[in-house]
């Protein structure tokens, strides 16, 4: 797939200086690209290979001041890191689009409902009553449960497995491994020490526009739902339990844990490997640090945390700075010890010979 200079920059707003006619096939780094491709310069330290590198069209900040002649077409914007996402995210749509049909073998139930220019790879599955909408990819080996709805332009990878009546919004992106609506962790205790499990008879909505990674786990509720509100973007190897809730535009980073019937709220970060305990609610903005260990509710919105148990982010640098004084503030404290133990005994010494 061959694009030129005026094609890029009329995708991704930008102005060109040099050949409109130079033609790029593929993406490369712009230490290393070759000519034909196209790279992307917009970490200043990197600047050095835009006078050697091979690219036959770079796309750069448009305040970029050039120290020397360059032979590649440029591509001036105003973040050229976001329109070089903006470029990849055409360039994917283009070659989703013309992925379209039904490979074999696959099984479909006769109920279940197809929309147009749809693409169903081999040996996935489709449940009795699924709705798979216009424009949605399944991949090979995918699992689609019965009622299960797979909103427009919504690509569920290989090996995904979406449970009976969870409900996957538009443009949504589920890769591969992970696994929507298994059952919530519910279990009652019986007087003889045993467990008794309680049916989990909810679902799991994921809403538009989200991206959830590989291998990650969304546990449908015991009633009602599990929601993943519109924008969130989950990393890989998460787990979020039944009846939690994560808000719009939420952002949680990889082996993070959510526990059940936790609400996330709107554009909050939650760093790697953090956990939060049930029946919390995490207030919008709030920033979770990696590796912390959330106990209690966090109420006032934009708060930072970090440690386990987790506390407010600038009370623990403290901590951690007085803490890694105290070798010195234990040796002070020692000759602070043995001055007034030496200041009594003087005074006691006095005390004899006073009258």
């Amino acid at each position: 797939m061959q694009f030129t200079a005026v094609q890029i920059a009329a995708i991704i707003g930008g102005k060109i200086e040099g050949d409109e006619a130079t033609v790029v096939s593929s993406f490369g780094k712009i230490e290393e690209a070759l000519p034909g491709q196209l790279a992307f310069l917009s970490n200043p330290k990197y600047e050095e290979y835009l006078y050697s590198t091979g690219a036959s069209i770079i796309i750069v900040n448009e305040g970029l001041e050039l120290k020397e002649p360059i032979a590649a077409t440029l591509i001036k914007v105003k973040d050229a890191y976001s329109a070089f996402a903006v470029l990849l995210d055409a360039y994917q749509q283009i070659k989703s689009q013309q992925l379209v049909g039904i490979q074999q073998p696959v099984y479909i139930d006769a109920t279940a409902k197809m929309g147009d220019q749809v693409f169903i790879g081999a040996f996935a599955y489709i449940g009795s009553n699924a709705i798979i909408a216009n424009g949605a990819k399944i991949y090979a080996s995918a699992y689609i449960g019965n009622d299960v709805i797979i909103g427009e332009n919504t690509v569920i990878h290989p090996g995904v497995k979406i449970y009976h009546n969870c409900r996957i919004g538009n443009n949504v992106t589920i890769h591969a491994g992970t696994v929507i609506g298994s059952d919530g962790f519910g279990f009652a205790p019986l007087e003889d020490g045993s467990y008794k499990k309680i049916p989990q008879l909810g679902n799991v909505i994921i809403e538009d526009d989200v991206e959830i990674g590989a291998n990650t786990t969304i546990d449908r509720a015991t009633l009602g739902s599990t929601i993943i509100k519109s924008g969130a973007k989950l990393d890989n190897l998460l787990q979020i339990g039944h009846n939690a809730e994560v808000g719009h535009h939420t952002i949680i980073a990889a082996q993070a844990g959510i526990s059940g019937s936790t609400k996330i709220g709107n554009s909050v970060m939650i760093g790697g490997q953090a956990g939060v305990v049930g029946h919390l609610h995490i207030a919008d903005g709030s920033k979770i640090n990696a590796q912390s260990g959330v106990s209690k509710s966090i109420k006032k919105p934009n708060t930072v945390v970090t440690g386990s148990p987790a506390y407010e982010y600038t009370s623990a640098l403290r901590s951690q700075a007085v803490s890694r004084k105290l070798p010195d503030l234990e040796k002070r404290i020692a000759e602070l010890e043995a001055i007034v133990k030496e200041l009594l005994a003087t005074k006691g010494a006095d005390s004899e010979i006073l009258p």
